[in-house]
């Protein structure tokens, strides 16, 4: 009876897990040979070698199947089997020349469209593993597998164009073996937390193989599943722009193979390149609209060319702590959208002090109460960090609202809200 290709891998972890090598191998060799683009079983084969002690041809796997990677479009597998080559005493500059030419800032193979190797489908049905493959001399088994992950015979043909892998594509050539020098490999298992809401950020990850899922707490202060990511995907770069508590916490399903670039890389890559620091404050902010966009109700009733032309209409603003943005008793000056950053909102209370009422990050907004009734506004904001926000002028502001029964409707509720939850 045919099972799922995603309950396949899951016996294969678990049995790698018991120790029980001959067996997880036998598992992953089969599962190549159904679908020799299974390029996920391949590492997993060069993991079990090296688990079972024989270096030698874990390597052989690991400097193959990394070439591959890198000619094909897998950029940060390729770095992880570059990474754990090195650990293993092998030498890896051929590999991370190819990187660097292939991904490198300016690289004549780059291109905003480019064709991928589509990923494997884990949903997929596939014949269970026979019952007599893991019989016999594990040594038998294990040279089984390792020839098999060598067999790259099943890929053709390469691509010609590649699509640029954020931060690596801002790096000129001559950086990149600085830079995968400096990045920090950490295999992690089943349910391992990276990143802890409330910590303070000092690095950036990007998923290189696996999976990871994104856990923020939510009104109710209850622990909320936000999403997963994949390979390729990249989580924690705020950390690219300010040192600040992170805003949710990352944890990793399965197994998965994360590159961490700490603060101090950052600050030796932009010592030898420092226009660097440019483009990574722009990717890093790029990364915020996009964010912002995605998950702020204020652009919701938009499309992507509304939201677009909406943008050119804010003004950003980079503010310290304790910057004061909103006095209470004043006029309302417009809209405010915390891009990142902490501010807190204070009202006098009758002894005439200040007191916190509330605290808003990233994507929440502010101001709109005294725009609607168009009265002086009831409350003092003032950040409580370095923060950036947007800023949209109260005529543009009545105008939209104006426009879109919806908009108003929604800061009409959210107004209510607040007033009713500092009462």
């Amino acid at each position: 009876m045919a099972i799922k290709l995603r309950d396949l891998k899951t016996e294969a972890r678990t049995l790698a897990r018991a120790k029980q090598y001959a067996a997880a191998l036998a598992a992953h060799d089969h599962m190549l040979a159904v679908n020799p683009l299974d390029y996920d079983s391949r590492r997993k084969i060069a993991d079990l070698l090296l688990a079972m002690g024989d270096k030698v041809a874990a390597a052989q796997v690991y400097r193959a199947v990394a070439m591959h990677d890198a000619r094909s479009g897998h950029l940060l597998p390729a770095i992880v089997g570059c990474k754990v080559l090195e650990s293993l005493g092998g030498k890896a500059e051929e590999i991370v020349a190819v990187m660097a030419a292939t991904y490198g800032h300016d690289a004549k193979g780059l291109a905003k469209f480019a064709a991928r190797q589509a990923p494997v489908d884990l949903d997929g049905e596939i014949a269970p593993v026979p019952a007599n493959a893991a019989a016999g001399d594990p040594a038998a088994v294990a040279a089984r597998a390792r020839d098999r992950a060598l067999d790259l015979s099943a890929f053709v043909q390469y691509p010609e164009g590649f699509l640029p892998v954020p931060f690596f594509s801002e790096l000129p050539h001559s950086l990149f073996p600085t830079a995968v020098q400096l990045l920090r490999l950490v295999r992690a298992g089943d349910g391992d937390v990276v990143i802890r809401e409330g910590q303070l950020g000092t690095a950036f990850y990007f998923v290189a193989t696996g999976e990871v899922r994104v856990i923020a707490r939510a009104g109710n202060n209850k622990a909320v599943e936000r999403g997963r990511l994949h390979e390729g995907s990249l989580f924690g770069e705020m950390a690219l722009v300010t040192e600040q508590a992170r805003t949710a916490s990352v944890q990793v399903v399965g197994e998965a193979d994360l590159l961490e670039v700490d603060r101090a890389a950052v600050a030796r890559l932009v010592a030898e390149v420092p226009v660097l620091a440019e483009r990574l404050d722009r990717f890093a902010r790029e990364r915020l609209l996009k964010n912002l966009l995605a998950t702020s109700p204020l652009f919701k009733p938009f499309d992507h060319q509304q939201q677009m032309e909406l943008l050119k209409r804010f003004e950003g603003h980079d503010l310290e702590p304790a910057t004061v943005i909103i006095r209470e008793g004043e006029a309302g000056q417009g809209l405010f959208v915390v891009m990142f950053g902490e501010v807190e909102v204070l009202q006098k209370d009758v002894n005439g002090r200040d007191k916190t009422v509330a605290k808003l990050g990233a994507g929440e907004v502010f101001g709109e109460m005294s725009l609607l009734g168009d009265k002086p506004t009831t409350a003092t904001v003032r950040t409580l960090s370095r923060t950036t926000i947007m800023f949209l002028g109260r005529d543009y502001f009545q105008r939209l609202v104006q426009a879109l029964p919806p908009l108003r409707q929604y800061f009409e509720e959210l107004s209510k809200h607040r007033r009713r939850a500092r009462v």
